[in-house]
């Protein structure tokens, strides 16, 4: 496998490659965030899967894009059956996916190891696969988020579903969804009104209508009601299993009243669900739903992240290759400085979200694999929703440039560029909007007093560069860490009105300062392990880009780093210390 430099004209579009050949950058992240022995192993699996996703499952995602899932909610004679109908392509997808080891790898050792892989192994194969269908990124992503539930707060009642949740094999496979949204009780979580009746120990029957119910025929749905006599609010919800059907293989007593007719994401069956007695078994404690839900909720944020990720990688692909075949008055669109301006600020784009997308993955995975570590706590609810925020946002901005890069052709269903804007759109409003993901920090930094693990961490990724062509970004990042250092005890200090008007504009802010900092040590990184400066300039332009005010506009600067740096940036090309100060010397 070689990384550089990429000739994307050997291509005619974003499928039947290897997607995890044609991504070094993901490449680099992964062997980042995964412990050492693990990528080790796992290295060779996800060549595969890039292979799998990129050929069959890309194929079969844009045949179910056209055949989406159908719900039959009642049979002939007009009983309900909740009925949901996928095309063949959908069921080849899910067999090749889940058989792969996207979730089962991550709770059960696979072959040739005695551990479970962590969960950054799951993030990545989702990553892969978001490239080709994002829509089915969120049973697979729920799935493994009810295991993940299932596993720290269940006592072993649930273990059946446990079982199926995690099984490698398709047969045998249940997949996991999360009902929580109600007409009335979107974001308001403590709104909801569907209520739980005890039948005998954990067993209860659930009454009431949810409003979006993504996997609507999960066997492994979890949602959240309120028992009798339980408190208002988010203190009196408790968390329930409630299969499509019962242990005793019944149809539960449930209507799928209708599937949403959706923009976008149509491999996955979003609909309303009425629960008309619906047998539901009790995880864990009473009244300890909304915090046990907290845990499904963070690993949802990030596969959200992860997702809106693969989306920019399939869209940034997309355009390398049209830009690398398209002629326009004699030469190739990759040639004439716009293009390289544009194609060189989508792949800066896309491997800043990458690195924090990661990043936050990276946390969460070391606090599931340790629930007393406080560090890997703090810095997972710091980063979960700014990444979920941030990238959600990116990846409707990539898609959408994405589609112009085609021309008329990206705007129309032949091609895949269609459909990845469709699917980014929802990125924003799954597992909460960006207000809401904003408050969640103003309350992480206020109540968890989570700053006191991100000062010190974002400190220690800015000293471990120490090449001399990164002392310049490392003076740039530390002051406006400084100022960022500021805007946070200002905040603070402020009443709580003014801490909301402004804690969207402090959610970017941390993004970019951490980005910032994320690249910078990525690059000393990459300087260390094969002397090759690339990663130097995707700081730097991330830094120009974002962090400093040039007087107008930096256009009358001379800097051009996407002309200069284009096949570095953009196609890989390897490039050494020396170069890159030769090049910055001339233009100085």
């Amino acid at each position: 496998m070689t990384d550089t430099p990429h000739d994307y004209a050997e291509y005619d579009e974003g499928r039947h490659v290897n997607y995890w050949h044609l991504d070094p950058a993901l490449r680099a992240e992964a062997r980042r965030v995964y412990p050492e022995s693990e990528f080790s192993w796992a290295a060779s699996r996800l060549d595969e899967f890039g292979e799998l996703v990129g050929g069959t499952i890309a194929d079969n995602a844009d045949v179910i894009d056209d055949n989406g899932p159908e719900l039959h909610p009642y049979d002939e004679y007009g009983t309900v059956s909740n009925d949901v109908e996928y095309h063949p392509a959908q069921h080849e997808n899910e067999r090749l996916t889940y058989e792969s080891g996207i979730v089962a790898d991550a709770f059960d050792p696979p072959s040739g190891r005695k551990e479970p892989l962590g969960l950054s192994h799951t993030l990545t194969m989702q990553l892969l696969l978001s490239y080709a269908d994002a829509g089915f990124v969120c049973p697979v992503s729920m799935t493994a988020g009810a295991a993940l539930v299932l596993r720290n707060h269940d006592d072993g009642f649930l273990d059946d579903y446990f079982e199926g949740l995690t099984s490698r094999s398709y047969e045998s496979v249940i997949e996991g969804a999360m009902f929580l949204t109600e007409e009335q009780g979107g974001s308001d979580v403590g709104a909801i009104e569907t209520t739980a009746e005890q039948v005998a120990g954990r067993t209860y029957e659930l009454t009431g209508e949810k409003w979006f119910c993504s996997n609507i025929d999960a066997e492994g749905t979890l949602t959240l009601a309120r028992r009798a006599d339980a408190p208002e609010g988010t203190a009196g919800l408790s968390l329930f299993l409630v299969p499509h059907r019962t242990r005793d293989g019944a149809l539960n007593d449930q209507l799928y009243r209708r599937l949403k007719d959706k923009l976008g994401t149509i491999s996955v069956p979003t609909g309303e669900v009425e629960f008309r007695g619906a047998e539901a078994y009790l995880v864990g404690e009473p009244e300890q739903g909304f915090r046990y839900m907290t845990t499904m909720l963070n690993w949802e944020r990030v596969t959200n992240a992860v997702g809106a990720v693969g989306i920019m990688g399939r869209a940034l692909l997309e355009s390398k290759i049209k830009a690398a075949n398209r002629e326009a008055f004699g030469n190739p669109v990759q040639e004439y400085p716009l293009m390289k301006r544009d194609l060189f600020d989508m792949a800066v784009d896309y491997e800043a979200a990458l690195a924090f997308a990661m990043e936050a993955g990276k946390w969460l995975d070391r606090y599931e694999r340790d629930h007393d570590d406080e560090k890997a706590y703090q810095l997972m609810r710091t980063l979960t929703p700014i990444a979920k925020l941030r990238t959600a946002r990116m990846s409707v901005d990539t898609a959408s440039y994405a589609m112009e890069i085609q021309g008329g052709n990206g705007y129309v269903s032949d091609f895949v560029t269609h459909r990845l804007f469709r699917d980014a759109q929802v990125l924003p409003i799954w597992e909460g909007t960006a207000n809401i993901l904003s408050l969640d920090l103003l309350r992480t930094l206020g109540r968890d007093a989570t700053h006191e693990a991100l000062l010190p961490y974002v400190e220690s990724l800015l000293s471990s560069a120490n090449h001399p062509v990164l002392d310049h970004l490392v003076a740039s990042v530390s002051e406006e860490f400084e100022s960022l250092q500021h805007a946070l005890v200002s905040l603070a200090n402020a009443d709580d009105e003014y801490a909301q008007h402004e804690a969207k504009t402090l959610a970017n802010y941390v993004f970019d300062v951490v980005t910032a900092s994320l690249l910078v040590a990525n690059a000393q990184r990459e300087l260390d392990a094969s002397n090759d400066a690339r990663k130097a300039v995707v700081a730097e332009w991330f830094v120009e880009q974002t962090l400093l005010d040039a007087p107008g506009r930096g256009i009358a600067d001379g800097d051009a780093l996407p002309l200069a740096y284009f096949d570095a940036v953009v196609r890989h090309a390897p490039l050494t210390p020396e170069e890159l100060t030769e090049a910055e010397t001339k233009a100085g």
